[in-house]
């Protein structure tokens, strides 16, 4: 499960060789969930702050989620991504 950023109690990974459509995994707490890189709230739940931050933080990373996303893919290692501040 390689973390590839970290903000506000919030943990972003991505597992390897996982499926369709491109996505992340936002932990935070007990809570997680499962978001596609167009935004669509794949799967789980996080908090309304949490989740708000999450997705601020998707718009100012498109490209390099999707970057990491092909990375995965390959078992390439990921970038980091800044965190939100």
């Amino acid at each position: 499960m390689p973390v590839f950023s970290r903000f506000f109690g919030i943990v972003i990974f991505m597992h390897w060789n996982d499926h369709q459509p491109p996505h992340f995994h936002a932990k935070y707490s007990d809570f997680e969930a499962m978001i596609g890189l167009d935004g669509a709230v794949l799967e789980g739940s996080l908090p309304r702050r949490a989740m708000a931050l999450v997705m601020e933080w998707r718009t100012l990373h498109q490209r390099e989620l999707q970057d990491n996303w092909d990375r995965v893919r390959l078992r390439q290692p990921l970038n980091n991504i800044d965190p939100l501040e």
